[in-house]
């Protein structure tokens, strides 16, 4: 079974003063306060989500 990539995503600003729809997508990627990382799949979904909010979030490849 191939394993598939996962990228390490770091929420570095706050979404507070920010478009709503900018605080949903921190969300849906499991963020919300400054500090949280999560892991998530490298797909071209969770890719989109990220240059959404790419002002607001660190991105390292594993």
């Amino acid at each position: 079974m191939a394993t598939s990539k996962k990228i390490k995503i770091t929420q570095i600003a706050s979404s507070i003063s920010r478009p709503e729809k900018q605080a949903k997508t921190l969300k849906a990627l499991g963020l919300g306060k400054i500090g949280r990382t999560v892991e998530q799949p490298d797909n071209p979904a969770i890719r989109g989500q990220i240059f959404q909010v790419k002002h607001l979030v660190k991105v390292e490849e594993k």
